[in-house]
């Protein structure tokens, strides 16, 4: 995506309108789905509350600065680590890998769902579904 034509560098890569609740559906079906997978295949219910939030460990970068902030945020909060334990999960038929991935999923399409995205380095708040908290620049 383009910056607005403002050339308001803070709006780079930002979703609006209809992609942005399309993004917000799918984060929705994903938390949707997790769940009943989690029902299905999953095993306890208290692990599944305990690990919802798990992935939101990686913003500790952030006690380090914005950028490794972002980095740590962004890369447990994308499909490809969830995937890889899944994959494992299922093909060494380990029940806790399938279940840890299923919950991380599901805590990714929350995070969507609500408009909290990936993180651009410049701001916390800055993501790549808008800015959190409303309009503008706010930190």
């Amino acid at each position: 995506m383009a910056a607005v034509e403002t050339g308001d560098r803070t709006t780079d890569g930002i979703v609006r309108g209809l992609p942005l609740v399309l993004l917000r559906t799918e984060g929705a079906a994903l938390l949707g789905l997790s769940i009943l997978l989690y029902a299905k295949f999953g095993g306890s219910w208290i692990l599944f509350a305990v690990l919802l939030l798990a992935p939101d460990l990686g913003a500790l970068g952030y006690l380090r600065d914005t950028r490794v902030g972002a980095t740590t945020y962004d890369v447990v909060h994308t499909y490809l680590p969830p995937a890889v334990v899944g994959a494992i999960g299922i093909l060494a038929d380990n029940h806790l890998c399938l279940s840890v991935a299923i919950i991380w999923f599901g805590h990714i399409g929350m995070d969507r769902m609500v408009g909290y995205g990936l993180k651009y380095p410049d701001a916390f708040k800055h993501t790549h579904l808008g800015w959190m908290g409303g309009r503008g620049r706010s930190r």
